[in-house]
């Protein structure tokens, strides 16, 4: 590679998380040489700063453009197209977790509707279909939860992350709202 080490070492890095990641090594190291560029590139520097072919920066740039990852630039006077990534972690964040969802959870959730519609024909399958329908249960619940968090603005949304365990003191809090609440309602069984 033709890169600086510090540079270098985050591009490696991404490869190879890429490939735990789901994407092909080349997807992930184009993607961190792209995010850490000060400017827009274009394929043949890409291919150079990272010594890969052109067809294969061709190919990983399309899966990017897919998963709605990287923008395309042009400059003025130049027929060549260029490539960077938004400049906003958190839009890179809300679009990484958008895909996913599409590609993983949807689908999922599609499946085990599918087969909680079907009629059971053993106990084995009842059996089944009732731990598919918990599992059903809990990934709408979580993408119900979703919906809620990805249309918070960024500030609000880095708040809540930065709250971390804070968040069950909270939760414990509003229980003892809630129950001396409930403690102060006159009893309808003690009417006399």
């Amino acid at each position: 590679m033709n890169l600086p080490p510090l540079v270098q070492s985050f591009v490696l890095h991404f490869g190879e998380m890429g490939s735990r990641w789901g994407i092909n090594r080349t997807v992930g190291q184009i993607y961190a040489l792209l995010y850490v560029s000060p400017s827009p590139l274009c394929a043949e520097e890409i291919a150079d700063a990272l010594s890969i072919s052109r067809s294969n920066v061709s190919m990983s740039l399309r899966e990017l453009q897919t998963w709605n990852l990287v923008l395309l630039k042009h400059k003025p006077d130049d027929r060549r197209d260029f490539f960077t990534t938004p400049d906003d972690v958190w839009q890179i964040l809300r679009t990484l977790a958008e895909e996913r969802k599409k590609r993983e959870v949807d689908p999922t959730l599609s499946v085990l509707r599918e087969i909680l519609m079907q009629r059971p024909a053993s106990d084995a399958e009842r059996h089944a279909q009732e731990r598919m329908s918990e599992m059903h249960a809990l990934i709408e619940q979580l993408t119900h939860w979703y919906e809620d968090v990805k249309q918070l603005e960024t500030e609000r949304l880095a708040t809540l992350l930065s709250l971390g365990a804070k968040v069950t003191k909270l939760l414990e809090a509003k229980d003892r709202v809630v129950s001396l609440g409930r403690g102060r309602r006159p009893n309808p069984a003690n009417k006399s």
